[in-house]
């Protein structure tokens, strides 16, 4: 039977909850722990999440998915993006200390002691949160393993393309449309400035140079959001990592929100697979 807690606040650096959940089979037997980060304009429950958690949990394997702590969702309403304030004071810096609080926690929450085995820590990200596990697994010496779904290769391009930076400076945001909910995101000038203080810490080539743990790559051949091209290139600073290609899929291998069906979709289904496999073997 798996053992499902949602929606755990965890108090971190900042004034806003990280909102977590785990998944795992209560046999009080040490499990393998999987850390997961969701990527930009995204969340713990999007799409089919839930439906990877409790497929990982079932592999026997502790599954933890979490918001960041200003992804934009709250404590109330961890999907979609109710705190747009929250949202727009989101940067990298933030999103490294929220993951080291999850790690931080799960290792010291006695009631999980008996259920995790804290030597085999394996950190799964998507998109933007591929680039997180990256810069995370690189600095944080108990992850064993790490694995990448459509990440990104370099922040350095994209911090300062939010909007024209002379302007951005100038109003302190520039706003995204969400495509889905409608809403106009704001990323406020701090983004950028933080990204600019913490440059040699958040240079993903950098860090995936000195990764020495196991390393799966994980990309659609068809990702329209993120290039195929920046996973060679998370390969090519790698040349110790995995690197596998998913034929046709796109950036989020097939899934979208709302998923209202009660299996994966085959794109994604296979990227579990090949997660899975790299993970026990």
């Amino acid at each position: 039977m798996i053992e499902v807690v949602k929606n755990i606040p965890l108090k971190g650096k900042y004034d806003k909850p990280i909102v977590t959940d785990v998944f795992y089979n209560k046999t009080q037997k040490p499990k393998p722990i999987v850390i997961f980060a969701h990527g930009y304009k995204g969340y713990k429950d999007w799409g089919c999440w839930n439906l990877v958690a409790e497929h990982f949990a079932h592999e026997e394997l502790f599954f933890i998915k979490f918001n960041f702590s200003h992804n934009g969702g709250t404590l109330e309403q961890p999907i979609d993006f109710p705190d747009l304030e929250a949202f727009g004071n989101n940067n990298y810096t933030k999103e490294l200390d929220d993951l080291q609080t999850v790690i931080d926690w799960v290792l010291t929450k006695a009631s999980f002691s008996r259920e995790i085995d804290a030597t085999n820590i394996t950190l799964i990200g998507h998109s933007r949160g591929g680039g997180i596990v990256t810069l995370k697994a690189s600095e944080e010496p108990r992850i064993t393993q790490l694995i990448s779904w459509a990440a990104v290769s370099n922040f350095g391009q994209r911090s300062s393309t939010i909007g024209e930076l002379e302007n951005w400076k100038k109003d302190g945001v520039k706003y995204v449309l969400n495509g889905r909910t409608k809403q106009q995101m704001p990323h406020f000038y701090q983004f950028y400035e933080d990204f600019k203080a913490n440059e040699v810490r958040l240079n993903i080539e950098r860090a995936t140079k000195s990764i020495k743990i196991r390393h799966l790559i994980v990309h659609g051949t068809q990702d329209t959001s993120i290039s195929f091209d920046e996973a060679l290139n998370l390969n090519k600073w790698n040349p110790k990592s995995t690197l596998i290609s998913i034929e046709e899929a796109d950036h989020t291998f097939g899934a979208r929100h709302p998923w209202n069906h009660d299996s994966m979709p085959k794109h994604l289904q296979q990227a579990v697979t090949a997660s899975l496999d790299f993970i026990k073997h």
